[in-house]
């Protein structure tokens, strides 16, 4: 009997059971520079390979993989850098695949970007993990969560699918200020959030 694909969920993960430095193989599905949709503004995206959660619907399969792609380099790195330096690059967006399972590429990243432009540039992710797991889980992700300014969370539930939505694709997702709530010590929404 094959089951209804809105009745299966994502895989949901254990706190510390999938781990960066088990999975990831540092690779990279894609840049996309100049883009206008991974967020607000003009930013720089990095598509990271890898992702266990195995949302059905997802819009990227087969960056699934963590194989998937290329092996992100120094060189890559450099013209990420090079590209979020232009005036009008409001800033660096992490997604993929999993970048909380690619925590070695995207802290090298980050930390760079902070090194080089401080608080003059954000930093948006997307995850299939929700604020809640992130807090219970590895080091190395509240790390890279300490670190980022705008959280989409959670995963793609495709019996909660609303294109309408912005900047994400499902109504159980939430857009996180990150300092906000880490400050707060609870989950504060972005305010710029159309209702």
């Amino acid at each position: 009997m094959v089951k209804n694909p809105e009745s299966i969920g994502p895989r949901n993960p254990n706190p510390k059971t999938w781990r960066a430095e088990k999975l990831s193989q540092r690779y990279i599905a894609s840049y996309k520079p100049f883009n206008f949709v991974d967020g607000e503004g003009v930013r720089c995206s990095l598509y990271v390979s890898g992702c266990p959660f195995d949302c059905p619907g997802c819009y990227n399969k087969a960056a699934q993989n963590f194989r998937y792609g290329h092996l992100y380099t120094k060189e890559l790195e450099d013209q990420i850098i090079k590209d979020i330096g232009q005036p009008y690059i409001q800033g660096l967006t992490l997604l993929g695949g999993e970048p909380f399972l690619n925590t070695e590429v995207c802290l090298s990243l980050v930390n760079r970007l902070r090194s080089e432009f401080g608080q003059t540039k954000d930093v948006w992710s997307w995850t299939g993990y929700t604020w809640g797991e992130l807090q219970q889980d590895s080091e190395d992700k509240r790390e890279l969560l300490s670190k980022i300014d705008i959280l989409v969370d959670g995963r793609f539930e495709l019996t909660q699918k609303d294109l309408t939505l912005q900047f994400r694709g499902s109504a159980n997702q939430r857009i996180i200020d990150v300092q906000k709530s880490l400050k707060n010590g609870q989950v504060v929404i972005w305010d710029r959030l159309v209702k």
